[in-house]
């Protein structure tokens, strides 16, 4: 059973702050080609803005993008998952919950975020090795009986 602490693997974390306006937040996040970051207030994990925030709170709200903060538009108080979970249970909350990122925490300090796009690969790339040794086990067997 694999865990989030594999997937990590020193990757960058993009992330913005509360206080930062919905388009410094929005440019970061075109300027990463990114879809959700995690927002932190004094170094802790208070919410995460996403695409769907955006469209749903800002432009459909009719609000400005340069005078809104991203505190007053994210999704506040995010699921978060430790280092030490399984990628089978994030899967799982994601989901059960309808979200689609994943913050990663170790006490209060944010160590990763994580999309169902890297949870769905990773479980891809699993499958493939399970059906690369099975196939290589099948045919050292065929050879072994001719």
């Amino acid at each position: 059973m694999s865990r989030i602490r594999e997937l990590l693997n020193d990757r960058p974390i993009f992330q913005v702050e509360a206080e930062q306006s919905v388009l410094e937040a929005v440019n970061y996040m075109v300027d990463h080609n990114i879809g959700a970051v995690p927002v932190l207030r004094d170094g802790e994990l208070v919410g995460v803005f996403s695409e769907r925030d955006l469209m749903k709170r800002v432009v459909a709200g009719a609000r400005s993008p340069g005078s809104t903060k991203v505190s007053e538009v994210m999704t506040p108080r995010p699921h978060s998952v430790s280092v030490d979970e399984s990628v089978e249970n994030c899967m799982f909350l994601m989901r059960e919950h309808g979200f689609r990122h994943l913050p990663v925490v170790e006490g209060k300090q944010l160590k990763g975020f994580l999309s169902l796009r890297d949870l769905l690969l990773h479980n891809l790339s699993e499958k493939d090795s399970e059906s690369r040794m099975m196939s290589d086990y099948i045919q050292q067997t065929s050879s072994r009986k001719t």
